[in-house]
């Protein structure tokens, strides 16, 4: 099933779920699921209350109070306010990999023994439709990477590969914007991706068991209406099995963490020349289940 984070006009952010068809939304509270902000309900919810959630979602919008057509309602980032930095993977597809290289103009050998983690400011992340930042007065090569990102179900500390889909609750899509010009100046990746406004999520949160485990989805990305990035998270160099397990080991991995994936070949420094975005541009990030992120850059 979908959740939503969402408003109507001036009323208060409710949490939803979509039915079956995607045309309306449902308000949880209506199913009786009386949580405030989404983050509660990883954390909270029972199995009983989410199977209440799912049995909702497969009723018609007559028989749902408060049900208001998709169309009419704004959607908000399905966790507008992280509870701590989002957990990052870098150059997780081999072409990616591939095309950081040849940016930076180093040599590639073709081998990634390790994964390797950065984290992203998360103080708020930016809604389905809302504007981005260029902050052109301290960028001048502001990027776009579409990425899967894994929301953790419940606190995970030494958790074996075999057992990591037991402690996933769903998916959503993550832009993570990046400022190359920081991002290389720096020599690392803190700053240059964690400015103001460089967290776009959403559109919504796809529960693990809505999709075949795990995931190989495709995975889009368009500017313009210009397909830019085109892959599938098969792809994956680390897979969500060995990157959960892996941080596990070390890090306690509290309910509602969010860990993006990765992006794969195509983003705008990969270009000869680069395609860095400008003020106008829209971006889309579509991974297949989940839905399309769309954003502009101001």
């Amino acid at each position: 099933m979908k959740l939503v984070t969402y408003q109507i006009e001036r009323f208060p952010v409710s949490l939803g779920v979509l039915n079956r068809d995607e045309t309306f939304i449902y308000p949880l509270r209506s199913l009786e699921i009386d949580y405030h902000t989404m983050q509660e309900l990883i954390v909270k919810a029972s199995e009983g209350e989410m199977q209440r959630i799912a049995y909702g979602a497969s009723q018609e919008p007559e028989a749902i109070c408060g049900a208001a057509p998709l169309s009419d309602v704004k959607l908000l980032a399905p966790i507008p306010h992280p509870n701590q930095d989002v957990i990052c993977l870098g150059i997780n597809y081999m072409a990616h990999a591939e095309e950081s290289a040849r940016f930076k103009n180093e040599a590639f050998n073709g081998e990634r023994p390790y994964a390797v983690y950065f984290s992203k400011r998360a103080n708020e992340a930016v809604s389905p439709g809302d504007p981005i930042p260029s902050h052109s007065d301290i960028v001048d090569s502001l990027d776009y990477e579409a990425e899967l990102a894994v929301i953790i179900g419940k606190e995970a500390r030494n958790v074996s590969e075999e057992q990591v889909k037991h402690y996933l609750f769903g998916y959503t899509i993550i832009n993570d914007i990046s400022a190359r010009n920081i991002q290389n100046r720096h020599k690392q990746w803190y700053f240059g991706k964690s400015l103001d406004g460089f967290l776009p999520m959403g559109p919504c949160i796809v529960t693990t068991d809505a999709l075949p485990y795990p995931p190989k989805l495709s995975i889009r990305s368009k500017v313009n209406g210009e397909l830019r990035q085109d892959s599938n998270t098969s792809m994956l160099i680390f897979g969500i099995d060995h990157v959960v397990s892996e941080l596990s080991r070390g890090i306690a991995l509290k309910a509602g963490t969010i860990i993006s994936m990765g992006t794969p070949a195509g983003v705008g420094m990969g270009f000869d020349p680069p395609k860095f975005l400008k003020p106008g541009d829209r971006i889309d990030c579509i991974v297949e289940g989940i839905g399309t992120l769309s954003n502009h850059v101001v």
